[in-house]
């Protein structure tokens, strides 16, 4: 099978395994795990900021800043098809008793003067804007990368406000790689970040978020509270320091198998590509289907029996994402694959 369903599906290589295995360890509750302080200061480092915090997932790390940085009642500015929106189970509300005021923009992109508009009047029926969440790349949005320019422009905006910025960079060194930019890019204009290890750069469990050394000290007293202490996780930090050192470069090589993905089913029949091959701005590709030719779920399901699987993401969309185990012979397979799966859903259309 060419597990196409998301970057998240990759197994640690033998190497990521090997310093896995050579990781010294200790109890990171007990504050003495000596591979986890190494990839926080790494982090902290690679990100421009004071302190970072490594936690289990990338909901937990975009929660962990939302939870230290709001109070109930307070408002979260986003683009409306944000991961916190859609795939965090509604953890804003559960876990901080926030609203989330959501901006229209083409790819999960918007601009200053939207960010302006949002902010709530200072009055005692209004909840409070309190933060600018910005995703980088953006998932629903097709993968999209934020231009540095627009991005900044943002971010300005909402400091200018009063609003906390932060950044859902679950992905963020795809952008990097796309752009040929640094993390601080973005980064420097934010006041918190996360960063997921396990998508796209090929680690096993665990993201990480970064900000100020006083935020951080708040964050991880909540990391606790939410049951995402762990013990001898530097056999998982090694891993994430493992990918930082050996698989951002290589994320080029995902994003020039997407582009090669892309051309493929914009040329086969019943298949809409979402923009154009070359237009493909990280390693997601999002496509329609016919609607002769059934559901998304239905074509997912055909490609799965010619040996490829894929997510639907509605009822006539699906994203394929390439990482670090999809190879370009396996793009190849993977068009006769989408080919057949069409063509024989056409035939009992």
């Amino acid at each position: 099978m060419i597990d196409l369903r998301s970057d998240t599906v990759t197994r640690p290589t033998p190497a990521m395994k090997a310093a896995m295995m050579a990781a010294p360890l200790g109890d990171d509750v007990l504050g003495d795990e000596p591979t986890v302080q190494a990839l926080e200061a790494k982090v902290a480092a690679l990100l421009g900021k004071e302190a970072a915090l490594y936690v289990p997932s990338g909901t937990m790390a975009n929660q962990l800043a939302i939870r230290s940085v709001c109070e109930p009642g307070d408002e979260i500015i986003a683009h409306r098809d944000s991961h916190i929106i859609h795939y965090e189970t509604g953890a804003p509300a559960a876990l901080a008793g926030c609203m989330v005021s959501p901006l229209d923009g083409p790819g999960g992109l918007f601009e200053a003067h939207q960010v302006r508009a949002a902010i709530r009047h200072r009055d005692q029926h209004n909840p409070l804007s309190r933060m600018l969440l910005l995703e980088n790349t953006h998932n629903k949005g097709g993968g999209t990368v934020w231009p540095v320019a627009q991005f900044e422009a943002v971010a300005a905006a909402g400091r200018e406000c009063g609003l906390h910025v932060h950044i859902d960079g679950a992905r963020l060194m795809n952008a990097c790689v796309a752009l040929g930019v640094a993390p601080t890019a973005f980064t420097g204009h934010a006041d918190t970040v996360s960063l997921c290890f396990s998508k796209g750069l090929g680690a096993p469990v665990g993201s990480a978020l970064a900000g100020s050394a006083k935020l951080i000290a708040r964050a991880r007293r909540f990391r606790k509270m939410f049951g995402g202490a762990m013990r001898q996780s530097g056999l998982l930090a090694a891993a994430a320091i493992h990918a930082l050192d050996h698989h951002v470069a290589r994320l080029a090589d995902d994003h020039a198998n997407a582009r090669r993905l892309a051309a493929i089913i914009a040329a086969t029949d019943g298949l809409v590509l979402e923009g154009t091959p070359a237009t493909v701005p990280t390693n997601m590709v999002f496509f329609t289907i016919d609607a002769r030719l059934g559901t998304a779920q239905e074509f997912c399901a055909r490609l799965a029996q010619h040996g490829v699987a894929a997510i639907g993401m509605g009822p006539g969309r699906v994203r394929m994402v390439t990482h670090l185990d999809v190879s370009g012979a396996d793009i190849d397979r993977a068009a006769d694959a989408i080919r057949a799966a069409a063509a024989l859903t056409a035939r009992h259309a």
